[in-house]
């Protein structure tokens, strides 16, 4: 009898094991979170304006990592409420809102300029799922940007652009690890400008700027950035 309970104990320990092996491996990491067709200033045109548009400057678009929140900046008053505070992240500035800007009080010709924002930026060529850890505070400070735009062959932006065609190409497996205003860690990927997040866009007149990108940040105050998805 004692036996056949121990041959009965194995069977199921063995059909335990084989179970847990084909069960999917947890994933490991925190998930990252995924804005889709932010919509920037879509009211301007560095051409001639079309229907809807006027021939403008580009309102800064301003968005807060921990609160998912965006606000274009149209006005002077706009400026002195929203701009010199810890209350935002990232800027998209200048044309078609395309070079994206730290909040950092010490980087003058920026919109947190003067503020008491802490961002920085780096730029870091790997995928976003292998950046893993954020660069030492040296490195920040040797390699650190302002912001990123337009890629012109120097390594520094987030995008292609064609003088022929006027379209944007974001570039692939380039991230961005930031300092968030109050001084956290995280890692950014800058995923498109035209609305949908199409794989490729041969349409001059694709609706834009709609800005698609995703972004982690680290919480606990360490430099660990590994994420789930």
């Amino acid at each position: 009898m004692k036996l056949r309970f121990l041959i009965i104990a194995v069977a199921v320990l063995i059909a335990s094991c084989g179970k847990d092996s084909n069960d999917p491996p947890v994933p490991t990491g925190s998930p990252s979170t995924l804005i889709s067709d932010l919509q920037a200033d879509t009211g301007a045109s560095v051409g001639e304006p079309g229907e809807g548009k006027e021939q403008r400057p580009f309102f800064s678009l301003i968005f807060s990592f921990s609160t998912k929140q965006s606000r274009l900046i149209k006005t002077t008053a706009d400026s002195a409420q929203y701009l010199k505070n810890l209350d935002w992240d990232i800027a998209f500035t200048q044309e078609y809102n395309s070079y994206v800007v730290v909040n950092n009080g010490t980087y003058t010709g920026t919109p947190g300029a003067g503020g008491p924002g802490k961002g920085a930026m780096i730029i870091v060529e790997k995928p976003y799922d292998q950046v893993t850890e954020a660069p030492s505070d040296a490195d920040f400070e040797s390699k650190g940007v302002h912001g990123v735009g337009w890629d012109s062959g120097n390594g520094y932006g987030w995008f292609f652009y064609s003088l022929s065609n006027h379209i944007c190409v974001p570039i692939k497996n380039r991230t961005f690890v930031l300092k968030t205003a109050d001084g956290k860690f995280a890692k950014l990927a800058l995923l498109n400008i035209y609305k949908g997040n199409p794989p490729v866009v041969t349409d001059l007149f694709w609706p834009a700027p709609f800005l698609t990108f995703k972004y982690f940040v680290q919480t606990d105050g360490s430099r660990k950035l590994n994420t789930s998805n």
